[in-house]
């Protein structure tokens, strides 16, 4: 399903001569053209790809200065009273000064990409680097060109305005990555918009697999009704993550087993903590549905659940696992081995 894009811009942040961070803007929005609809839709997929996102909404302001707020601007520009093209600048430069501030200096494009999405208007803000690449021509020469790197897109958050004009009080209208070599990128960009976590998406997410362990377990199925279970939840994720919404604890329950009348709905309303009743899927998540793995002391395994006690056995009391009928290449490695 194709996004409608209303406004769409970039400007660039870079050093200049002197060593200081500069907006380099773009006075007008791109014409909506196939090919603007296609670069807004790869970054919205791009940026539904990634792990670890952060869920939150604005700070609630404690004190008034004279300074304008990032919230101020985007209510601004929604209401018309500023131009897309001229809170797209402001913002830029809000974030220039972030980075200052917080001595997290980064260079790039920044793009603003103001669209519909399966009936939810959103606002994505991302800063995103170039890498270069390399294309013959017809007549076999080589010629050099940038292109945007959408694979490592690590800056960006997403606004979801229609979340924001009608349910603001749930506090997740604004999601945004969060980590990259072991540091939160999202600081300045949480700085920078005025925005702070309320949700940690991975957290969530693994608390979902674990308590739908938990209700399987309860549930007294034999191994071939967990298996299907089990496929069930790993079959809505993968759905939920293609088509970019997020995880229904109400309607996955509808899909999972039912005993005596009680639902995974409920179960999860009887936990000392219940899960959100939504929240964005996390891919990794759906490793953690397939396989067991884990690795230390050495080792790495990982096999598939649907092993677990019949080919893949675990003795709790000796702590030892046994595995029947081992993948071809290990087995020769192994014979090979023992020869030498």
């Amino acid at each position: 399903m194709s996004a409608i894009i209303h406004h769409f811009v970039v400007h660039q942040l870079t050093v200049n001569e002197q060593q200081e961070l500069t907006v380099l803007p773009k006075n007008s929005c791109f014409d909506v053209n196939p090919d603007i609809e296609m670069l807004a839709q790869q970054i919205n997929h791009a940026f539904n790809q990634k792990p670890g996102k952060g869920v939150g909404a604005f700070v609630e302001p404690t004190e008034q200065d004279d300074t304008e707020g990032f919230k101020t601007s985007l209510l601004n520009m929604m209401d018309q009273t500023q131009s897309f093209v001229d809170f797209s600048i402001a913002s830029c430069e809000k974030l220039k000064k972030s980075m200052i501030d917080m001595a997290s200096i980064e260079t790039g494009f920044v793009i603003f990409s103001h669209y519909e999405f399966l009936a939810t208007e959103y606002l994505m803000i991302a800063l995103i680097n170039t890498k270069q690449h390399v294309e013959i021509s017809d007549s076999l020469e080589l010629t050099y060109r940038d292109h945007l790197d959408l694979a490592k897109m690590q800056l960006a958050v997403r606004f979801d305005l229609t979340q924001f004009k009608t349910t603001p009080d749930q506090s997740r209208y604004i999601s945004f990555i969060k980590g990259r070599m072991g540091r939160k990128v999202s600081d300045f960009f949480m700085h920078f918009i005025d925005c702070e976590e309320k949700v940690d998406i991975k957290q969530q997410n693994k608390k979902l697999l674990s308590t739908v362990d938990e209700f399987i377990a309860s549930e007294q199925l034999d191994r071939q009704e967990q298996n299907q279970a089990r496929q069930v939840v790993s079959d809505y994720y993968k759905a939920k993550l293609d088509e970019g919404e997020d995880i229904n604890i109400a309607e996955l329950a509808d899909n999972l087993p039912k005993d005596n009348g009680r639902d995974f709905m409920q179960f999860n309303q009887q936990a000392e903590q219940p899960l959100e009743a939504s929240f964005q899927a996390d891919r990794s998540a759906l490793k953690t549905l397939a396989k067991f793995a884990g690795q230390g002391g050495g080792m790495s395994l990982s096999f598939d659940r649907a092993l677990y006690g019949e080919r893949v056995i675990y003795d709790e009391d000796t702590d030892t696992l046994y595995v029947k009928g081992i993948p071809p290449n290990l087995k020769d490695q192994l014979t090979r081995h023992n020869k030498g």
